[in-house]
């Protein structure tokens, strides 16, 4: 038996029919790399069922505690950022024990942004993105369901 038509039709999730959440998720006492693959994976949309590689039908994430993150083995003293002025010897590095005194949310946004798509997706997943070193945010107006990050694999 031949079929002249397909019975079934694919759907795809676009920016207008993705069912977006807000999610308020804790750092205390997470390890860095993991807690970060884990959000990036909630940014991204792969948690849920329609998920689509294309589209950004991920969650808005709200971070909280990230100044009691914490690294493995001994990066709290060697793991260093770098940046570059654009002058001529104008590399600078900053050690993580630095960064997360002076300014605990940036640690966490430059792990999960190194994560992300490196186009105009990973952009637009970023923005989605809000962290936050104490336990106050900004965001009471969109009633965050609090989300247990353990229950990602």
């Amino acid at each position: 038996m031949k079929l002249d038509t397909v019975s079934y039709k694919t759907t795809y999730v676009n920016k207008e029919t993705a069912d977006k959440n807000w999610l308020l998720v804790d750092a205390e006492g997470q390890t860095l790399g993991r807690f970060s693959s884990r959000v990036a994976q909630l940014l991204r949309g792969k948690h849920k069922p329609s998920f689509s590689p294309h589209a950004d039908c991920g969650d808005n994430v709200i971070v909280i505690n990230a100044e009691k993150i914490v690294l493995s083995g001994n990066k709290m003293d060697t793991k260093e950022y770098l940046r570059h002025t654009g002058y001529p010897g104008g590399q600078r590095s900053t050690s993580v024990k630095v960064m997360l005194e002076k300014h605990p949310h940036r640690v966490l946004e430059k792990s999960i942004k190194g994560m992300l798509p490196k186009n105009k997706l990973g952009s637009a997943l970023f923005r989605n993105l809000k962290v936050y070193a104490g336990t106050e945010h900004n965001q009471e107006a969109q009633k965050p369901a609090t989300f247990d990050i353990n229950s990602i694999k």
